[in-house]
């Protein structure tokens, strides 16, 4: 199975997404979501709770007010579960945050490709979609299925 590259788009810390947030209709079907990989799963759960649960939480929740500005006007971390605005990002563009660090001036997010390899990230990845509800999950496969049609070169194996 292959994951691909991203819809060039970005939620900002402030994005109004709550749990019961519709995902909105995206044209040109894609075909469903590719199982997931129970191992990389797991693995990227290892990893996750290694190097991103201090910051946004074990249970991937985030910070209670991420929504809110710190005082500083940086956003406390987001949840990755299906309450929060990952899923609404390709793989590629989260591949990209993570290991190159967000480029919204109010994020703090550090840069993790020193830290762990482009296959680590994509277990981590893996392990928000494991932990999304299948709305949040289709809408994600159909972002990043679109942006492979636009530009096929962008594909990453799995």
């Amino acid at each position: 199975m292959l994951s691909a590259v991203a819809l060039v788009s970005s939620c900002s810390a402030s994005d109004e997404v709550t749990a019961s947030t519709v995902a909105p209709s995206l044209a040109g079907e894609a075909p469903p979501p590719p199982n997931l990989d129970n191992g990389r799963v797991a693995r990227g759960e290892e990893l996750y709770q290694q190097n991103c649960a201090s910051c946004h939480r074990a249970d991937l929740s985030g910070d209670p007010n991420w929504k809110t500005p710190n005082p500083d006007g940086s956003y406390p971390p987001p949840p990755h579960d299906s309450s929060g605005h990952t899923w609404h990002h390709s793989d590629q563009l989260l591949l990209e945050i993570i290991g190159d660090g967000s480029d919204f001036p109010e994020s703090r997010m550090p840069t993790f490709s020193g830290a762990l390899t482009d296959e680590e990230i994509l277990a981590i990845i893996e392990y928000f979609k494991a932990n999304w509800g299948q709305e949040q999950r289709g809408f994600q496969w159909q972002v990043t299925w679109q942006q492979a049609e636009r530009d096929p070169r962008v594909l990453l194996g799995r």
